[in-house]
């Protein structure tokens, strides 16, 4: 009778531990179903690693609300394109604004093809590769991939006119101006190759003293005032005259 009771403790135990260590698991279990369960209703990031992501859904959202521009000057690059008023500088032709801030040249040709218009430009605008030397790349690796986001553009847009914006030089950003300098010096000597304009917008901003003039850029030091616009309009507009035919009826696009 003895061991009959024994062992009816020890199966009452063995349950009751069993009932304890499901208790225990049950709430686990539930909140991982529930975690797979959001995962697997939450729309995947198909790029964690691109830092802007908003800004190319922007330009997506951009060509799906409105009709193709024909004809458009298309201006790509960094923030110094993002931050020019295209439209209301250059009212007598259509534009499409594919500036977006803190961009490199590396960021402009691996989603090259997001930035561009749905329709062909007739005339093409950039400014990019200072963002590149201020994060640390050579003055050679900057060169190179300028030249191959213009040759690239050349490639798929054989007679569209495309001019390159020179770097410029600004206060915070002096001590490269050295290593911008010789930048634009690589990438100039190859415009008549590849079939671009070298346009100086660089030696527009200096003073008498021949640094940068801090009355044309804004309190950060890096980017333009309108006071500065106004100087690259004036210079990429007479470009533009000698190379594109003026638009009557011009569309905008951001």
């Amino acid at each position: 009778m003895r061991m009959v009771n024994i062992a009816c403790a020890r199966s009452i135990v063995i349950k009751a531990v069993a009932a304890l260590l499901l208790a225990l698991a049950l709430p686990g279990i539930a909140r991982g179903q529930a975690e797979g369960g959001q995962a697997q209703d939450r729309p995947p990031n198909t790029d964690p690693s691109f830092p802007f992501a908003r800004e190319i859904e922007a330009f997506a959202k951009a060509n799906a609300a409105s009709p193709p521009v024909e004809g458009a000057t298309l201006f790509l690059g960094s923030s110094s394109i993002r931050l020019w008023d295209i439209a209301g500088s250059f009212t007598d032709i259509p534009t499409v604004n594919r500036g977006f801030g803190g961009a490199s040249t590396p960021d402009v040709l691996r989603y090259y093809r997001r930035l561009l218009p749905p329709t062909e430009p007739s005339t093409i605008i950039v400014y990019v590769g200072e963002n590149d030397l201020a994060a640390g790349a050579s003055p050679d690796k900057v060169a190179a991939d300028i030249l191959t986001l213009l040759k690239r553009l050349r490639k798929d847009y054989p007679r569209a006119p495309i001019a390159f914006l020179s770097l410029k030089p600004s206060p915070i950003r002096w001590t490269l101006w050295p290593k911008m300098a010789a930048i634009n010096q690589a990438v100039a000597a190859r415009a008549k190759a590849v079939r671009f304009t070298y346009l100086d917008v660089g030696s527009l901003l200096l003073a008498r003293d021949g640094l940068p003039d801090a009355s044309l850029f804004r309190a950060d030091g890096l980017h333009m005032k309108r006071e500065g616009y106004q100087r690259w309009t004036r210079l990429v507009d007479t470009w533009l005259d000698r190379v594109a035919p003026v638009t009557t009826t011009p569309e905008k696009a951001s």
